[in-house]
C-alpha cells in the first residue's frame, strides 16, 4: 500500500491525503493535506519532535505536537481540524474533532455539519469499515478495551528460537566433525601400528636368519647355501677330557663358542668314535686319549670332524670336585639314583637322588658325572658328564678376570696349548651364554663301527662345528680287534706288530680270562675271507674262524687263547 493517497484521482477533489497510522483493527488512518502548504511532507512515523500538521505520530518520543499557527488578524475563520485522526492519541494533546465541537468518530465518517462549515467535500477514507452492529460511538474510547503488544509489532523482531536452532546446527556439525576427526586419527594409529609390527617382524626374521636360528635353515636337510654360511662362522673350540682317577675310563666333550651367532654348545663325543692314530691305524677315541695323549687325540679329532680345536683341557675328577665347590653347588635334573661310592653296605641312601633340580656338591657332581649303571651304555654316562659341565658354566662367573682367578685357584697343570687366562676367558664367555639360555648340549651320534653318517655330518659336524665329517677309510685296511686271553700281557703287543706288518688295522680289545683255544670271528659272509686271512697271519688254525657277533668298530674280532704262539707269526 502506498504511503500517500491521491483523493483527486478517486474523484474527491484536488486535496490529497497521507497515512498517519493504523487503528486498533489494523486499518490505515489518513489525514488531509492542506492546499496552503507549499511543500508536502512525507509521513515519517518514527520522526522525533517534528511538526506534521494536525496529525499525531504515535511513535514520536518528543514533546506535544501542536497544530500549525494561523493568522486570525485578517478575519479568517479558524480552519477546522482535519477529518482524519489517530485513535491512539489523547484528545488533550491533539487537535481532534472534539476540540471543535465535532463528535468523535473513530471510523472517520465525517458529520454533515463539518462539511457545511468547511465548504469542502466530505473526505473519504478508503477501505475503512464502520462500527459493528450494535456498537454505539460515544466519542470516547471504551474503558474496558485492552490493547496487546502484538498490535504494535510493526517491525519484525528477532526470534530467540532461530538462535537456538542455529546453535544446535553448529553443535551437531561440530560433533560430526569431531567424530570424523577421531575416526581419521584412529585409522592413522592403526596404520602406524601395522607398520611398526611389520618392521619388528622383519627385524626379528632378519636377526634369526643372521643367527642361523630360522626353522628349516639349521636342520639336517639344510641347503648348501646355509651350510656355506655355517662354515663361514667364527668358532672357538676346546676339547675336555674327564679322567676318572678312581675308576677306569674317560669321557670327552667339545666346548664350542660360536662368536658369530652368540651361541654355545657342548658336543659329547662317544668313546667308540673311530679315529686314525699317529701310526696311521684305526683306533677309538678312548684308546687315543690313553695312548696318543692330548696332542695326538686333538689332531685325530680335527681330521675326523674337519674342525680346528684350539686347546685341550684335561680335567681329572679331583679337579672337577674342587671346581664345583669353588663356583658353589650346581643344579641338574638327575635321571637316576647314584649310590655313594664310600658306602660300606648295600641299601644305604643314594648320594644323588633322581629328580629335577637336584643340588650337587663337588663330591656329588663327580659321582654323578662318572656313574655308569651295570649294563648301561657309555653314552648314558657321557650325557651325565654333559649335564655337570653345563651346570658348572651356569655358576661360573661371566667376568673374564674372576673366571681366570677360579681356574688359577685349582692349581692345575694345564696342557701347553691352553693357558690359565685363555681358559678363564673362554669359560667366562660360555658362562654368559649359558646364563642367557643360549647354550645347549648335543650328543654326536656314530654308527656301530664308530664312523659318522652323512646325516651326522650335515647336522652337528657341519652346523655346530662348521666342519666336514671324514671317518677313516675302511677300504684302506681291515680293522682287527684283538683281545688277549693267553694270560701273557706281552702277547698283545706281539700280535699288533704282526697284524700291522700284514697290512691290517689293529684295534686293542683289552684282556679277558685265560682260555685254551683262540677264535677269529666275522660278522657276515662278506667278512669270511678277511677273517681267514687274519687267522693265517697270526698262525691260528682255520678251524678257529667262525661267524658271530663282533665289536661295533671292527671288521674282524680275535680272541687270543693259550694256543697262540707268537713265534709262529
Amino acid at each position: 500500500m502506498n504511503d500517500r493517497y491521491d483523493a483527486g484521482a478517486a474523484g474527491y477533489g484536488a486535496d490529497s491525503y497521507e497515512l498517519v497510522g493504523y487503528d486498533e483493527y489494523g486499518q490505515p488512518v489518513y489525514r488531509q493535506v492542506q492546499a496552503q502548504q507549499t511543500q508536502q511532507q512525507s509521513y515519517d512515523p518514527y520522526a522525533q519532535q517534528q511538526e506534521q500538521g494536525y496529525g499525531y505520530d504515535p511513535y514520536a518520543t518528543g514533546g506535544q505536537q501542536q497544530p500549525p499557527a494561523y493568522d486570525y488578524g485578517a478575519g479568517q475563520q479558524q480552519p477546522p481540524a482535519p477529518y482524519g485522526y489517530d485513535p491512539y492519541a489523547s484528545g488533550a494533546h491533539q487537535g481532534g474533532p472534539e476540540a471543535y465541537g465535532v463528535p468523535h468518530d473513530p471510523y472517520a465518517q465525517a458529520p454533515a455539519g463539518v462539511a457545511e462549515q468547511t465548504g469542502r467535500p466530505t473526505p473519504h477514507i478508503p477501505q475503512q469499515a464502520g462500527p459493528a452492529a450494535g456498537e454505539q460511538d460515544t466519542g470516547r474510547e471504551p474503558a474496558d478495551r485492552e490493547y496487546h503488544t502484538e498490535q504494535f509489532a510493526f517491525v519484525e523482531e528477532p526470534d530467540d528460537n532461530s538462535e537456538d536452532v542455529i546453535d544446535w546446527l553448529k553443535f551437531t556439525e561440530n560433533r560430526t566433525e569431531r567424530r570424523e576427526e577421531a575416526r581419521r586419527r584412529a585409522r592413522s594409529r592403526i596404520v602406524a601400528l601395522a607398520v611398526v609390527l611389520a618392521l619388528v617382524a622383519a627385524g626379528g626374521v632378519g636377526y634369526l636368519w643372521y643367527a642361523g636360528k630360522l626353522p628349516g635353515l639349521s636342520s639336517d636337510d639344510s641347503a648348501t647355501g646355509t651350510a656355506t654360511a655355517a662354515g663361514a662362522q667364527k668358532r672357538d673350540v676346546i676339547v675336555v677330557h674327564l679322567h676318572d682317577t678312581k675308576g677306569d675310563g674317560t669321557a670327552t666333550a667339545l666346548l664350542v663358542d660360536n662368536t658369530t651367532t652368540k651361541r654355545g654348545t657342548t658336543v659329547l663325543l662317544p668313546n667308540s668314535l673311530a679315529l686314525t692314530s699317529d701310526e696311521g691305524t684305526t683306533t677309538t677315541l678312548a684308546k687315543s686319549v690313553e695312548d696318543d695323549g692330548s696332542d695326538g687325540t686333538r689332531e685325530a679329532l680335527d681330521a675326523v670332524l674337519g674342525t680346528d680345536i684350539q686347546g685341550t683341557w684335561r680335567l681329572d675328577t679331583p679337579y672337577l670336585q674342587n671346581l664345583v665347590d669353588l663356583v658353589g653347588t650346581i643344579d641338574v635334573d638327575s635321571n637316576t639314583d647314584v649310590p655313594d661310592p664310600a658306602a660300606k653296605r648295600k641299601g644305604e641312601a643314594p648320594l644323588v637322588n633322581e629328580g629335577r633340580d637336584q643340588t650337587l656338591s663337588g663330591k656329588m657332581a663327580v659321582a654323578y658325572a662318572t656313574y655308569r649303571a651295570p649294563g648301561e651304555a657309555q653314552n648314558a654316562q657321557l650325557q651325565r658328564f654333559g649335564q655337570v659341565l653345563q651346570g658348572v658354566l651356569r655358576k661360573m662367573s661371566s667376568d673374564p678376570g674372576a673366571a681366570t682367578t677360579t681356574i688359577q685357584t685349582l692349581a692345575q697343570i694345564l696342557d701347553p696349548s691352553l693357558t690359565d687366562k685363555d681358559l678363564g676367558t673362554f669359560l667366562a664367555r660360555l658362562s654368559d651364554l649359558a646364563k642367557g639360555g643360549d647354550y645347549r648340549t648335543d650328543l654326536l651320534p656314530v654308527r656301530s663301527d664308530g664312523t659318522l653318517s652323512a646325516q651326522t655330518g650335515a647336522g652337528i659336524v657341519r652346523n655346530v662345528l662348521g666342519g666336514t665329517a671324514k671317518s677313516p677309510d675302511k677300504d684302506a685296511a681291515v680293522s682287527v680287534s684283538v683281545q688277549n686271553a693267553t694270560g701273557v700281557a706281552d702277547n698283545t703287543e706281539k700280535a699288533r706288530v704282526v697284524l700291522l706288518n700284514g697290512g691290517f688295522t689293529f684295534l686293542e680289545g683289552g684282556t679277558a680270562a685265560a682260555r685254551s683255544t683262540s677264535k677269529v670271528v666275522y660278522a657276515d659272509a662278506a667278512g669270511k675271507t678277511d677273517a681267514t686271512e687274519v687267522a693265517k697271519t697270526l698262525g691260528l688254525p682255520a678251524s678257529s674262524v667262525a661267524q658271530g657277533k663282533i665289536s661295533a668298530n671292527a671288521d674282524v674280532a680275535v680272541v687270543l687263547g693259550q694256543d697262540y704262539k707268537p713265534s709262529a707269526g
